[in-house]
């Protein structure tokens, strides 16, 4: 069997897939002419450019990438490095970053690591070997933003979901925002006593929350009760619900499924939201708005976070230099849950 065809050429060698000089002879144009069509080069002919793709769509072309990233010394791939989670933040952005690549003709290679020592540097190795243009580092805990470092001057490096502008390197949205409004809410409810369900300590955003609260409960004047740890599950909410201090009249949990769990050891334990305590969760996931009673929380916006990030990588890779980049503003969803405080309660 030879390694042509009849028709002078169409496939090439046996074994491998028709190459651009197989589309050339078929469209009958020379391969610089169906490399130009590839990328978009407006002199070519309407008849031309037609006859080019007839003959890719006849063979079933697909482009060469080694071959384009030697021509234009890009590969057009960003990498990105995500936490092993199901957590709505993440997934929702990490889904954003893909159609926004998409759309700006990127492609999104994904991989996965843990705060664990290695498995940081083997995602950027996995990654660094494929020549990706850049990366995007879901750096939600200290460890993953320290292994990175060693990447930072080889090529545009961007970090997610830390909760912090980390230089010009950071798209994130406003945590210490997010949290003074759940407080003035609050307040403005008459709480004077109000208890937090932290998430785990090694998270960046749980960090920043816990702290940025005691800095707005110290700017009212008010007490700050013991602090209730969570691990960001529903479990752990319903745990700290079943140790919120009887002197509390609103509870403030770090995300949405843990204010979730602690709404139902409230009610559980014979106290009613928001009648007896008033609940504020944070990221609004999609279950807040159905749950009974809705769910008070801060909208963060992952979708605009993914959007913002490729852009932000877009601008590095066509030469803009880098800036401060301006946090995401978050909003308050007022739902059911929370209310005045009550009457009886020591306010």
């Amino acid at each position: 069997m030879g390694g042509t065809t009849e028709a002078g050429g169409r496939v090439g060698k046996v074994g491998r897939g028709p190459s651009m000089h197989d589309v050339a002879a078929v469209a009958g144009v020379s391969h610089q002419t169906v490399s130009r069509v590839l990328n978009g080069y407006v002199g070519i002919r309407p008849e031309t450019r037609a006859r080019v793709v007839a003959a890719i769509e006849e063979l079933g072309y697909r482009r060469n990438m080694a071959a384009r990233q030697l021509a234009t010394g890009r590969s057009d791939v960003i990498g990105v490095v995500m936490p092993e989670t199901h957590h709505f933040g993440p997934m929702s952005t990490l889904y954003a970053i893909e159609a926004a690549a998409k759309r700006a003709g990127l492609k999104p290679l994904i991989t996965t690591a843990t705060p664990e020592e290695g498995t940081v540097g083997d995602a950027l190795d996995f990654l660094l070997g494929r020549s990706v243009d850049a990366l995007v580092v879901m750096a939600q805990q200290p460890e993953m933003l320290d292994a990175v470092k060693s990447v930072l001057d080889r090529l545009p490096v961007l970090f997610v979901l830390t909760g912090d502008a980390h230089g010009p390197r950071s798209v994130a949205v406003d945590q210490r925002r997010g949290v003074r409004l759940v407080v003035e809410h609050l307040v403005s409810l008459g709480h004077r006593r109000i208890q937090h369900i932290a998430g785990p300590g090694d998270y960046l955003e749980a960090r920043l929350r816990r702290a940025a609260l005691r800095e707005v409960l110290a700017e009212h004047g008010l007490e700050e009760l013991p602090i209730l740890s969570g691990d960001w599950s529903a479990d752990s909410g319903y745990r700290a619900g079943l140790e919120v201090d009887p002197s509390a009249t609103a509870v403030f949990a770090a995300n949405d499924p843990m204010a979730l769990g602690a709404m139902h050891a409230l009610e559980e334990g014979g106290r009613s939201v928001p009648g007896d305590v008033s609940l504020v969760g944070f990221d609004d996931v999609p279950e807040s708005a159905h749950a009974r009673p809705g769910l008070t929380t801060v909208h963060q916006d992952f979708t605009e976070v993914g959007l913002r990030a490729v852009q932000v990588l877009m601008d590095r890779l066509n030469g803009v230099p880098e800036s401060h980049i301006e946090p995401i503003e978050p909003w308050l969803i007022a739902r059911e849950s929370s209310g005045p405080v009550p009457l009886v309660a020591d306010a």
